[in-house]
């Protein structure tokens, strides 16, 4: 994903790969919860940035 770079993309693609894009958001903030999880089961506090 690092890699993806869908800033110039029309809504036209987007639209055809909004399910492989939607199943892939998902993965990566499924992954982060259980990473932040793990992190406060062992104590620690994770800062969480403010919206602006």
């Amino acid at each position: 994903m690092d890699q993806l770079d869908v800033a110039n993309w029309d809504d036209g693609a987007l639209t055809d790969h909004l399910d492989e894009l939607s199943a892939t958001l998902c993965a990566i903030d499924a992954q982060v919860t259980r990473v932040a999880e793990s992190v406060r089961a062992r104590g620690f506090r994770i800062a969480e940035p403010r919206a602006a």
